[in-house]
């Protein structure tokens, strides 16, 4: 995993000295946070896809199988987790190594709980459902990251600013506020079986999903505030 992680880092820098004007230009710290943004997309679209699948599409965790859904796995699913656990790892590694230049202290609350949730679901099978609904949520990395490469491309006045504004107002209004709201829902409806769970994992499907949710309420705010004021400058 830290070699894919590693290859796609040298990936990213390769294709941006050919094709983008601006990334010969970036500073040091500019090219690594580039390069990082590069990785976390990659990451996102791989797990948001198959998150969407496994909660929405599969059986796997489907009420008509017998058996308790919290404690279902399968092959597929233990691996995406084990993809975003060396990703989560890794990238909290680099935003300590350069703190707080790629991050302040919300993106290590942020990956430090996110791991540790994540890499108790791989090891156990335990709430893999849950693991996977929050998330779909990085569903809307691409949308901050395509964000950040056009401010930092100066292109804060185009058209495609204002647009990428608006997805990601939609995709965090569904995937980090609404999508968090119906997680909560469902483990009310499946309280029996949340119990029967070990105390650690319990405890973390309350805990890491009331803390994201607040972090992603608090961003969400600034999202809104962000957009209106695009809006009022292009007015």
């Amino acid at each position: 995993m830290f070699l894919f992680i590693t290859q796609a880092y040298d990936l990213t820098q390769l294709i941006s000295n050919f094709y983008s004007k601006t990334y010969p230009g970036l500073t040091k710290i500019q090219r690594v946070e580039w390069n990082n943004r590069g990785i976390s997309t990659v990451h996102a679209i791989f797990i948001s896809a198959l998150s969407l699948y496994l909660v929405f599409w599969s059986n796997l965790f489907s009420d008509e199988l017998a058996g308790l859904l919290v404690f279902r796995s399968s092959p597929l699913s233990t691996f995406g987790l084990g993809v975003s656990v060396g990703y989560f790892v890794s990238d909290l590694a680099m935003i300590l190594w350069l703190y707080p230049s790629l991050g302040g202290i919300e993106y290590v609350i942020h990956h430090s709980l996110s791991g540790i949730a994540v890499a108790y679901s791989m090891f156990t099978g335990e709430a893999q459902l849950y693991t996977y609904m929050v998330l779909i949520s990085e569903v809307t990395t691409p949308e901050i990251n395509i964000r950040w490469y056009l401010d930092t491309a100066g292109m804060k006045r185009s058209t495609a600013y204002l647009i990428n504004g608006i997805v990601i107002f939609l995709a965090w209004l569904v995937a980090r506020v609404l999508l968090f709201g119906y997680m909560f829902y469902h483990v009310y409806l499946h309280y029996t079986q949340v119990i029967k769970m070990h105390i650690f994992g319990y405890i973390l499907v309350f805990g890491v999903p009331a803390v994201l949710a607040t972090m992603n309420l608090m961003w969400f705010g600034k999202i809104i505030k962000g957009v209106l004021k695009t809006l009022a400058k292009r007015q």
